[in-house]
C-alpha cells in the first residue's frame, strides 16, 4: 500500500497540474462575474465541470479501480479507494477574475482520508500531504503555527448560502471578544490549508461539502492542527461543519465557539 500511495500521489500531483492549467487558460478576467449563480455567492463556471471532467477521466484512466465523487457529479464511480475532487474551491472568486481559488483533490479510504494534493496556481503554491509522512508546499515542509496568544491570533470566518446570519454573527462576536482578528477570504479549501501552513491560527465553517475539506484534512493532520470530527460528524454525505485550528489557541477556540476538537 505504502508504494501504491507515493505512486498515486505522484501522478495525481501532475494531473491536478495539468488541470490547474486548464482552469488558468479559462479564468474570467475581473469585472462582472462570468458563470452561473447557483444560491447567493454560490457559482457555477463552465470550467468547473470542465476541470471535473478531465480530473476523472485521468485519474480512471490511471487507476481503473478506484472510485470517484467530483462536487458537481458527485459519486461516478466506486472502489476500496476513493478520489474527491472540488474543480475550483473559491469559485466566486474565480468569476471574479480574483486569484484566491484552488484545485483540490484528496484519496480516503472508507472514512480515512489518506492524500491531499491543492493546487493555487494564481498564487504558485501546491500543497501536497500523504498520511504519516508529513506535509509541504512547493516541496517544503509546512506545520500549523505555534501562536499561543488569542491577541495575535488570525483567524477565518467562512460564509456560504447555508450559513445563518445570526450563527455567523454570533461566531464573529466570540472571536472578536477573544482578542483573534476575523478574515473571510471566500475559499474554504485555502482557509483549512492557510491553517495546515501557520499564516492563519483557525477556520470555522458552520457547513461545508466533503470535497471541500478531503485533500485539506490529511494537510491539517500531518502539519500538526487540530481538527473538529468532521467526517465522525456526519461529513460524508453531508454538509458538516468544522473547525480546524494551532494546536496552542485550540482549546480556547474550542471553548469558545462551542465546538469539539480532536
Amino acid at each position: 500500500m505504502k508504494d501504491s500511495l507515493a505512486r498515486r500521489l505522484e501522478i495525481a500531483q501532475t494531473i491536478v497540474h495539468e488541470a490547474a492549467r486548464i482552469a488558468m487558460t479559462m479564468r474570467p478576467q475581473s469585472g462582472r462575474p462570468q458563470g452561473t449563480l447557483k444560491h447567493a455567492q454560490d457559482w457555477l463556471t463552465e470550467t468547473d465541470e470542465k476541470v471535473e471532467n478531465f480530473i476523472s477521466q485521468q485519474i480512471q484512466n490511471a487507476f481503473p479501480e478506484d472510485g470517484f465523487q467530483g462536487e458537481e457529479k458527485g459519486k461516478t464511480r466506486t472502489g476500496t479507494l476513493r478520489w474527491v475532487v472540488d474543480p475550483i474551491d473559491g469559485t466566486s472568486n474565480y468569476a471574479r477574475g480574483r486569484e484566491r481559488w484552488c484545485v483540490s483533490l484528496g484519496l480516503m479510504e472508507g472514512d480515512k482520508p489518506l492524500l491531499g494534493i491543492v493546487e493555487a496556481p494564481c498564487l504558485n503554491e501546491i500543497y501536497t500531504a500523504r498520511l504519516g509522512h508529513g506535509a509541504f508546499m512547493n516541496g517544503k515542509p509546512i506545520k500549523a503555527s505555534t501562536v499561543t496568544d488569542p491577541k495575535i491570533a488570525m483567524v477565518e470566518l467562512g460564509w456560504s448560502h447555508v450559513s445563518k446570519i445570526d450563527a455567523f454573527q454570533s461566531n464573529a462576536k466570540a472571536i472578536l471578544e477573544m482578542g483573534a482578528m476575523i478574515r473571510t477570504l471566500g475559499s474554504g479549501t485555502m482557509a483549512l490549508v492557510d491553517v495546515a501552513s501557520g499564516r492563519s491560527d483557525g477556520h470555522l465553517e458552520m457547513a461545508i461539502n466533503l470535497w471541500d475539506v478531503a485533500a485539506a484534512l490529511v494537510l491539517l493532520e500531518e502539519a500538526g492542527a487540530r481538527v473538529s470530527p468532521f467526517l465522525r460528524d456526519g461529513g460524508l454525505d453531508q454538509m458538516t461543519p468544522i473547525l480546524a485550528a494551532a494546536p496552542g489557541i485550540a482549546d480556547r477556540l474550542s471553548q469558545t465557539l462551542n465546538i469539539t476538537l480532536l
